[in-house]
């Protein structure tokens, strides 16, 4: 199959790089934070804090979105503001707002009691300064801003 072409939005401030929906490739999505990371002198802490949150939308992504490994575009941007890091993320599955059905709060549920699913989005939420989505031009967009503490 072949894949629309997917063109990162990018500033001259910002690290952006497309990655393919493949599972194989968070070693290479790891690394890309780490060097942006490294790049803008972000903490430990929040340098994993945006790992985690990458990590879950891709892993997503790949098992959901497409629902398969395959060698569809995935496009990320990071930006290093003075309170937040910035990440636009784009994928060319169908359209999903993660965020639109989430509780307002964590489930009390114990984890015997809960449904299986629905805890990686929610968390991504509650580590995220502001959030939004949107469907543009046959794409999946999420921006984020991750708090730097």
């Amino acid at each position: 199959m072949r894949w629309p072409r997917l063109v990162c939005q990018m500033s001259s401030s910002s690290h952006s790089t497309i990655f393919p929906a493949r599972l194989a490739d968070l070693r290479a999505v790891r690394s890309f934070v780490e060097r942006f990371c490294g790049s803008e002198a972000i903490g430990h802490d929040a340098c994993l804090r945006v790992n985690l949150v990458l990590e879950e939308l891709f892993t997503n992504t790949v098992r959901h979105g497409h629902g398969r490994e395959c060698d569809a575009p995935i496009c990320v941007s990071l930006s290093k503001g003075p309170q937040a890091v910035s990440m636009i993320y784009e994928d060319t599955g169908p359209p999903f707002n993660p965020y639109a059905h989430l509780p307002s709060q964590a489930p009390e549920d114990t984890l015997e009691l809960r449904k299986l699913g629905g805890l990686g989005i929610l968390l991504t939420r509650e580590l995220a300064a502001t959030r939004d989505y949107a469907y543009i031009h046959g794409r999946n967009r999420i921006r984020l801003a991750l708090r730097l503490r």
